[in-house]
């Protein structure tokens, strides 16, 4: 049964409690890494500024510069960047838990959640975030 790593659990614990919740049963039949969870200015401004750049937002207008953060970016394990649809279907088994556990999610390169991917500019593979209303 795959596990969380030392920097995985790490970034995971910055993450809200229903993000976790997710993350958490995910990973029981799925191997993936937590890349981040929240951002302090710092690793904002890093991925704002940064090249290749991370992150379309300046901070703290960043979903990810909230503690907890309702944001999280994940990668199927082992990591290829390259491989866009392996982290397509592995955004497809984070969706489909989070809806059955009934905590809405989207995906980073389907914002709209209607499965149409090609209608989007920004299309960010590893990031999820938890539905506010």
């Amino acid at each position: 049964m795959p596990s969380f790593g030392r920097r995985s659990e790490r970034n995971l614990v910055t993450c809200d409690n229903d993000v976790q919740i997710v993350c958490r049963e995910l990973i029981k039949t799925v191997d993936f890494s937590v890349l981040c969870g929240f951002r302090n200015k710092e690793k904002q401004d890093k991925a704002y500024y940064g090249r290749p750049q991370r992150s379309t937002k300046k901070w703290p207008d960043s979903i990810h510069n909230t503690y907890l953060s309702k944001a999280v970016d994940l990668a199927p394990y082992p990591i290829d960047w390259e491989d866009r649809e392996r982290f397509a279907y592995f955004a497809g088994h984070v969706m489909r838990l989070a809806q059955v556990m009934g905590i809405p999610f989207i995906w980073g390169a389907d914002w709209d959640n209607d499965f149409d991917i090609q209608e989007h500019r920004l299309i960010d593979m590893p990031h999820f975030q938890k539905v506010v209303v």
